[in-house]
Order: structure tokens, then sequence, then C-alpha cells
């Protein structure tokens, strides 16, 4: 299948977020200062109620005492939930169904190509933390977003994904065969991030399910993943040359989490892929953008979403 054309947008920002007064938005992986967290904080802005989602409650209660710093009328509400356990995922989702209907959630969590480890389920760390883990997550939610009349799923990918040679329909419980190639398994996570929305949204169209699937991805901004050392993990002064040539070419978080907004929330039809609008999509205004080919694979999309059931445990409904 040929590859998405790009489709120009006007240039946005979250002034052009609408009211969101009324709605619930979910937002895994808010760290403060991260992503997720200028995600929560532009939507709560906006007047949504926002629920934080992460594995540390320490790190939760910090961002939410940040969005109230500048949201005086916010009430930021938290989930804790490991999105790299199964169990914990699960915990998680029956907790929030004190929540009520869901209309926005965001799967932000994720890692960034960590030295290769296994979870508590036997699964290859990346694969689970960046898609089954959210594959699990959106699907215990599925009632509560459509629930809401109009649910609208964003799940953050990354120009990353354009590096993936397949995409990754190994057993995730089976042992890595020779090296492990932590950037390469890193880029089939985010090429999985798209297959799985694309998926998503036309299983939802097909079962007139009032759910869109949407991803977006950030550029290369500065946040704790792309300048804390997570590169190779170099030290030393390698590591303060990379750090200070990434925050060179990097746009802030903050701007990094604008594409999440737009795809969040501006009138646009599912799978769509949102991204920063400058060269080669690093930095700059979001806007509407392509994928690879591999992305809209659909046997490939198929095939990772039986997968992810299987080792996951669940069946949409």
């Amino acid at each position: 299948m040929s590859e998405a054309p790009e489709v120009a947008t006007d240039t946005w920002s979250p002034a052009d977020i609408p009211d969101q007064a009324g709605r619930t938005a979910l937002v895994t992986g808010t760290t403060l200062g991260g992503l997720g967290h200028h995600t929560a904080l532009e939507l709560a802005r906006r007047g949504a109620r926002v629920v934080l989602a992460g594995r540390s409650e320490e790190k939760l209660a910090a961002t939410a005492a940040a969005i109230r710093s500048e949201v005086p009328a916010a009430t930021p509400e938290q989930l804790h939930v490991d999105v790299a356990s199964l169990s914990s995922v699960r915990r998680a989702a029956a907790d929030a169904a004190r929540l009520g209907p869901i209309d926005v959630l965001v799967n932000n969590a994720g890692v960034m190509a960590p030295p290769y480890s296994r979870t508590e389920d036997g699964l290859e760390l990346q694969l689970a933390t960046n898609h089954l883990g959210p594959f699990l997550l959106t699907g215990l939610l599925l009632p509560q977003l459509v629930a809401s009349g109009a649910g609208t799923v964003v799940t953050v990918s990354s120009v990353m994904h354009r590096v993936a040679r397949s995409a990754p329909l190994g057993d995730p419980r089976a042992e890595q065969p020779g090296r492990y190639r932590r950037w390469q398994v890193y880029a089939q996570t985010k090429l999985a991030n798209l297959l799985f929305t694309y998926e998503l949204d036309r299983r939802a169209r097909a079962a007139a399910v009032p759910v869109k699937a949407l991803a977006a991805h950030p550029g290369l901004a500065g946040t704790h993943l792309a300048a804390n050392g997570q590169f190779g993990r170099a030290t030393g002064g390698a590591a303060t040359i990379l750090n200070a040539a990434v925050r060179a070419v990097s746009q802030p978080a903050a701007r990094g989490a604008w594409p999440t907004l737009m795809a969040a929330t501006a009138d646009l039809p599912g799978a769509t892929y949102c991204g920063p609008g400058g060269l080669q999509e690093v930095s700059g205004p979001p806007r509407v953008v392509s994928s690879s080919q591999l992305s809209h694979d659909e046997d490939a999309q198929r095939r990772l979403w039986e997968l992810s059931e299987r080792v996951t445990g669940i069946r949409y409904p």
C-alpha cells in the first residue's frame, strides 16, 4: 500500500484548543516537565478534568501540584499504573471505573532504548511498555470511551518508526537472539503504535463504535528521555557533547506536546497522524503528517492486533 499523503493544515497552537469543560482526559506518563505533563496542563487550562496516570505516586503528586500552580481552578486526579506490568494495568483500569465516561485517552508513557530487560510478565521491556501495556489499557477503558459518545484515543509514536525494518510480530517472550539492538527495537515499538492506531480506528468504524484513534509524535523534544543520557547511555564527555547537541536542535517539551494536543482536540478524522511541521519533522508548529509505508500494511496491523490480544489476554468488545 502506498504511503499516506501529507496534508497541509493551518498553523495550530494551544490557543486553538476549544473549551474542554465537562470533558475527562486521562494522560499516561505525566512525569514533571515531560510531554505528558504539558499535555495535561494545556487540557486543564482549557477546563478539562485531567487524570494523571503514572507508576510513581510521588511524581504524580509533583505534576499535579505544578498544574495547580499554573491553573488554580484545576483539580488533577491521579491513577497509579505501571504500563509495563499487565497486572498493574488491570488494577488501574478497575480503579478508573470511578471516573465514569472518558472523552480522551492519551497513551503517552514510554521508554526509549534502555538496555535489554524483561518485565515481570516475561516480556521484552520496550514492547511491553510502549505497545502491549497501552493496548491492554485502551481495551479495558474502551467501554468508558464509548460511554462518552465520542471518545478519542491518541497514541504517541515517533519519527523513529521509519527506521523499523519490520513489524514486531515475533513472540515477545522469546529470548533475543544475538546482540540486542535497542534502537531497532525502539523503532519497532513506535511502528507498533501506528499499526495499533490504524487498526483500532478501522475496527471502531466497522463496528460503528463512537471512538476514533489518532497518533502524534513530538519531533525531537527536550524531554528526560531525549536529553538525559538515554541515547545509548553515553557517559562522561561523550554524554555532555551528545546531550548538548540534542538540546541545540530540539524544541522544548511544552512545544513537543503540541502535536498530541492537536490530535486530541482538533476536528480531525480518525487515523490522522500529527507531528511538527518543520524540516524533517524535528520541530515547528504541528500539522498532519504522513507515516511510513510499512505502518499502512493492513496485514501487519491485523497480525499485531491478534498477537497483542493473545499476549495481553484481552478481547476488544
